[in-house]
């Protein structure tokens, strides 16, 4: 090696640099980017266990959606001059393990409530991760706010407490003292077993009732193959559950049931049935001698925030008026008094299309008629995503056997709802109830 190379050699690169043409330099610079880039390889396949570390870095995990609360729906506190729509459309997710009948007793609805406010959806595989709309809003009956109302055609019994009394006398409510009214869904009687509509009352009540089926009850089971005794007595078998309320019409009945996952259908040989834990309560809170009035109002009217909703409901397949040629002059009585002097008064009108594609496609959600904004699709957006639990403040405690344990009863159920015979009970017009009477009589179911 000679002196000049040895210099070289033992130069910082900078001085390197300086003393090389610019085509050298460029040369010299690449050789060591890429030595460089070299070693960088060199040092990460000789360390893989550093680049397993590298790979194996997980993304953070998705934040769960944070669900509110479920509201409780069976007991509200009302102005009984003004409001006339209680309660809050929910939406909750269904479970892999669920079916709509077990959402609907959670959220003490009944099957066709449900059904129809999720229409499409498979009652019996609706499917994990699904949304279900809950429709746990209310517009309450054009009836008296007293005693108890049943509306056949929501399928779901109101009950007004009437006022307290002191010494004998009742004690007037006072200016802006709210009233408390209680709801729940109930069974009706099925196509040719209706339900009568009118007044009546409670005249007698039993706990662990005995059931002595009529012979026309008995004769109807044993032609579906499902022979009963002529007396049950109380007990799992018995269809009258733990607790009934005899009626001042003979044979009818207000009365628990041991098929919990028929309410919310028409099930009933004219009786009306109601989940165990909800006649339990009213068993112990309605006194004898209220009085009953049982209403067929498929269209329900109400305002509600300065606005008028109306609470479409399927109309029952024997109801002998004809909904479709007087739709607006039916709907019309539909209204309360009330309702009409209001829209009178704020120079308002009924939108009756709106109200009539409504009605033609009910989904039992209240919706405006008096705001374009309102609509069905921006109530379900906006409604609250809640929990899928029992609500804390209601009647049931979760247990006892599940939709799918009395799944072949309920598809049963519903598919006696024949339109043959619908037709037929149609035309023979309304079932007038029968005259009061406070004597024993065969009770149906």
């Amino acid at each position: 090696m000679t002196v000049g190379q040895h210099q070289l050699n033992h130069q910082p690169a900078g001085v390197i640099l300086g003393g090389m043409t610019s085509k050298l330099r460029a040369t010299f610079a690449c050789v060591v980017l890429a030595a460089s880039f070299a070693t960088l390889v060199g040092c990460s396949l000789l360390d893989p266990a550093r680049e397993k570390d590298k790979l194996v870095v997980a993304p953070p995990a998705p934040i769960e959606p944070q669900l509110a609360a479920p509201i409780d729906t069976h007991r509200f506190e009302i102005d009984p001059e003004t409001d006339d729509v209680v309660g809050a459309v929910q939406v909750t997710i269904a479970s892999k393990e669920d079916t709509l009948p077990d959402i609907a007793r959670r959220f003490n609805i009944g099957y066709e409530e449900i059904v129809r406010a999720n229409p499409g959806v498979d009652p019996w595989l609706p499917g994990a991760g699904k949304e279900i709309v809950v429709p746990t809003q209310f517009i309450l009956p054009n009836a008296p706010r007293q005693g108890v109302v049943i509306n056949v055609a929501a399928m779901r019994i109101w009950y007004f407490p009437a006022p307290v009394k002191v010494k004998g006398k009742t004690v007037k409510r006072l200016p802006g003292e709210k009233q408390v009214v209680f709801t729940h869904p109930i069974g009706v009687g099925k196509v040719g077993w209706r339900t009568p509509e009118g007044v009546t009352k409670i005249v007698s009540r039993q706990k662990d009732p005995t059931w002595r089926p009529s012979a026309a009850v008995r004769k109807e089971h044993a032609e579906n193959n499902d022979p009963i005794p002529a007396v049950i007595g109380p007990g799992p078998d018995n269809p009258l559950g733990k607790y009934k309320f005899t009626l001042g019409w003979p044979s009818y009945l207000i009365h628990g049931t041991n098929k919990p996952y028929g309410v919310g259908l028409r099930s009933s040989h004219g009786c009306i049935r109601l989940y165990p834990e909800d006649i339990e309560k009213f068993f112990a809170a309605i006194p004898i001698g209220t009085s009953v009035r049982v209403v067929n109002q498929p269209f329900l009217f109400g305002w509600h925030n300065d606005q008028l909703y109306l609470q479409a409901y399927t109309v029952l397949e024997d109801d002998p008026r004809d909904w479709k040629k007087s739709q607006q002059k039916l709907l019309s009585k539909s209204f309360a008094q009330r309702i009409q002097k209001e829209l009178e008064a704020r120079g308002e009108k009924i939108d009756w299309e709106r109200v009539a594609a409504l009605a033609h496609d009910p989904r039992g959600v209240p919706v405006s008629i008096s705001s374009s904004d309102a609509t069905l699709e921006a109530i379900l957006a906006a409604a609250p995503r809640v929990a899928n639990r029992v609500p804390e403040g209601s009647n049931w405690d979760g247990g006892g056997v599940q939709a799918a344990a009395g799944e072949d009863d309920l598809k049963q159920m519903v598919e006696e709802r024949d339109p043959d015979a619908a037709a037929s009970a149609a035309s023979a017009g309304p079932v007038e109830p029968p005259p009061e009477k406070t004597t024993k009589n065969t009770p149906r179911t």
